[in-house]
């Protein structure tokens, strides 16, 4: 099954500022900053020997259409939704919003389609499959519905895990990619996963385990290998947990070094890169009192966190 491509590689002639900067959150964020004055500014002094990709604005409602036609009869009746010029259905109600704290956000979460990922597509492309938090897709099929809380142009159905607006047993397969660290109720998106998944259809999911704090809007619960068990193990038949490549513990190790090394300056910074990895095996409590941890800031304190600690006291009831 071949795909609409929904980006594309960026030349002087096709560059858009919207559709680089909606590709590209690194670069969206240092505009944002003001770290750079804008998207194109970047492309021409690194994104064009970069590569970079940007969103290839494309028609996409005849084939959204075909598509959700194939689910019209799986949508919830009970749930309240409307449409818009885009095709898409839109759940996202004020109740709902208020319940599961969606807030507007300029975040922008985009995954590739893994290799195994692809097996599934192809396996069922006569049926239908639900990517359920699907971020902003580079590809798009036309047997996966795309689930989010943005209304990215892959979108189809903007909706929350928490209360998937579909019947039970109406899809083949669901792909839940980095997106259960990002509910306020894993138990319950996992159940509703269980519950719209057909009898003897697949379940691909990927929750974080050692990653850092990093936000779409939220970052709630992590889950080891135990934790992403216990989510499904009481509605579906567990097959396999593994670690693929993609999730290797390399990039847990390299992304807590490098936004560490952001989080410094200076001397400091430099320092702490001179530092070789034997160096880190000194006990803790004397390395806390090093300037590359006393001058961490306290948001990359919170984001790299090795614990976090709660303080709390519960009201006291008018007698």
């Amino acid at each position: 099954m071949d795909p609409v491509p929904l980006n594309e590689i960026v030349t002087e002639q096709n560059f858009n500022e919207l559709a680089y900067l909606a590709c590209n959150p690194d670069v969206k964020a240092a505009v944002d900053a003001g770290h750079i004055p804008s998207g194109k500014h970047h492309f021409k002094n690194f994104g064009n020997h970069e590569n970079r990709r940007q969103i290839a604005l494309k028609d996409l409602r005849d084939i959204r259409a075909t598509k959700l036609e194939k689910v019209k009869g799986c949508l919830r009746a009970d749930m309240a939704s409307t449409i818009d010029e885009e095709g898409r259905h839109n759940f996202l109600t004020d109740a709902i919003r208020a319940e599961t704290k969606i807030i507007d956000t300029n975040n922008i979460s985009s995954n590739a389609y893994d290799g195994e990922m692809r097996t599934i597509i192809e396996k069922y492309e006569d049926g239908i499959i639900l990517d359920c938090g699907a971020g902003s897709r580079g590809e798009y099929y036309g047997n996966v519905i795309n689930l989010e809380i943005a209304a990215y142009p892959s979108t189809d159905v903007l909706a929350v895990g928490e209360h998937l607006p579909f019947r039970d047993n109406t899809f083949d397969a669901i792909f839940s990619i980095a997106v259960l660290e990002h509910v306020r109720d894993p138990f319950r998106c996992a159940a509703e996963i269980a519950r719209v998944l057909k009898p003897g259809g697949t379940l691909y999911c990927c929750v974080p385990f050692l990653q850092p704090l990093h936000g779409y809007p939220h970052h709630y619960f992590n889950a080891s290998s135990q934790g992403i068990r216990r989510l499904f193990e009481d509605m579906l038949e567990i097959e396999s947990v593994t670690v693929p490549n993609p999730v290797h513990p390399i990039f847990g190790l390299t992304w807590v070094v490098k936004s560490w090394a952001a989080g410094l300056s200076g001397e400091t910074r430099q320092s702490f890169l001179d530092m070789k990895i034997g160096d880190l095996f000194a006990e803790p409590y004397r390395l806390v009192h090093e300037p590359f941890c006393r001058n961490l800031s306290e948001e990359k304190r919170f984001e790299l966190a090795c614990a976090t600690v709660l303080t709390a006291q519960k009201p006291i009831k008018a007698s």
